[in-house]
């Protein structure tokens, strides 16, 4: 960015520069001018105004050229005043009949071609310039070579002329070319000063961003292992607390709650693996289908449970997965902890758009509808944050029955 903003910078300078060389350049060609018509022919036979005029031309010449490079700032003025140069112009032109004078046309119309940007413009303001040169060499020539053979003086004129609009031409190609290329390297480096500009506040706003969804998930991991182990970890303790008062009363209920505290202390072990992953930034690559069966075989490895299930192998986001993963354990621990199930039932299906979980048990079953505790409604609230929601029904000895439905989301991998 310091670099674009020094090529321009250097780029004012030596327009400066140019502005004073242009200015020095006109006072030196005015004065060689001055002194040739002074020492030619027969001074003696012109009026002295001749020479008043021809002085006073070449000081204004040079104020008003001064003037366009340093003070004048208006386009539409710079033309006026390029007017009055080629006025001026045209009058040291006449008086000398000096060919050179194209020399002052080119120098005076420098500034002009630098501040006007539109080739059209710069056209007409040289062919202007070429007229007024060719009609002043004209009018020169006859009044100082008055009396010269016509053939001679005509092949003169038109010579002079040619030579005076080439040099004119290719003072205005020069100029033109140069000032376009400068003009697009100011906008390319004005163009890099803003693309880097736009980077800094884009990358500004992507770390800003970033940091934002690391903490968002952050306090998500977090929230889950407080409240989904920590629930987990509790119902571990309410039920080996109630195993050892009916260990010795009620051996089998003792033990189903022994059962149930397994499991969920299992829950509670993967939930915090689940995340400790999330936390290092390795998400887990387990599907639906492969989480749910392992499910399943860790749970009948250590119990005496019947589970079949009937998965289908679907593609969710990791942040679905998870849920649906931990919804089944839900379930399960809810059926033995409550109904006392031996045997459960787990389908999970895509239809369209949605995905359907069934949890069923052949438990006590529920009566008068189901009491939500922690675990269930959690479960309800996710549910309709993924665009489902959750089901429970049942009758008394007739086991019960839990279905979730979501919204699929993004492939596996993507974010929840």
């Amino acid at each position: 960015m310091k670099s674009e903003h020094k090529i321009k910078l250097n780029l004012e300078n030596v327009r400066k520069w140019l502005g004073a060389a242009i200015v020095a350049t006109i006072a030196v060609m005015a004065a060689i001018i001055c002194a040739q018509y002074a020492s030619s022919g027969d001074t003696g036979s012109r009026p002295w105004w001749m020479y008043v005029m021809l002085v006073t031309s070449c000081v204004l010449l040079s104020l008003s050229v001064c003037l366009g490079f340093y003070v004048i700032k208006p386009l539409n003025v710079k033309i006026a005043a390029y007017g009055a140069d080629l006025f001026f112009l045209l009058v040291i032109s006449i008086i000398t009949g000096n060919e050179f004078t194209v020399i002052l046309y080119c120098l005076a119309a420098t500034e002009l071609y630098m501040s006007c940007e539109r080739f059209k413009t710069n056209l007409i303001l040289v062919a202007a310039g070429a007229a007024v040169f060719v009609v002043s060499f004209v009018l020169g020539w006859v009044r100082v070579f008055n009396g010269a053979p016509v053939y001679d003086s005509i092949v003169d004129i038109l010579g002079g002329c040619m030579f005076g609009i080439l040099i004119l031409a290719i003072h205005f190609i020069i100029v033109v070319a140069v000032m376009r290329f400068y003009r697009m390297s100011r906008r390319l480096a004005d163009a890099l000063d803003e693309a880097d500009k736009s980077k800094a506040e884009l990358k500004s706003a992507y770390e800003k961003l970033s940091q934002t969804a690391v903490y968002e998930e952050r306090n998500r991991i977090a929230k889950d292992i407080h409240d989904n182990a920590g629930h987990s970890i509790t119902a571990v303790i309410m039920q080996t607390e109630a195993a050892k008062l009916l260990i010795d009363s009620d051996p089998e209920a003792a033990k189903s709650k022994i059962i149930s505290a397994n499991i969920q202390a299992k829950n509670a072990l993967d939930q915090m693996r689940s995340s400790v992953h999330l936390l290092a930034g390795r998400p887990a690559a387990t599907s639906l289908k492969d989480g749910i069966e392992e499910i399943v075989a860790q749970t009948v490895d250590s119990t005496e449970l019947k589970i079949r299930c009937d998965v289908e192998d679907i593609a969710l986001d990791e942040g679905r997965t998870r849920f649906l993963c931990n919804s089944v354990k839900e379930c399960i621990s809810n059926g033995i902890r409550h109904g006392g199930a031996t045997a459960f039932y787990i389908e999970a299906k895509k239809n369209r758009d949605e995905v359907t979980l069934l949890v069923s048990d052949n438990g006590s079953g529920i009566a008068g509808g189901a009491a939500e505790g922690y675990g269930l409604k959690s479960m309800r609230e996710k549910a309709v944050e993924y665009g489902g929601g959750m089901r429970i029904s049942g009758d008394a000895d007739e086991g019960c029955e839990v279905e979730v439905t979501i919204k699929c989301g993004a492939p596996q991998g993507g974010q929840a």
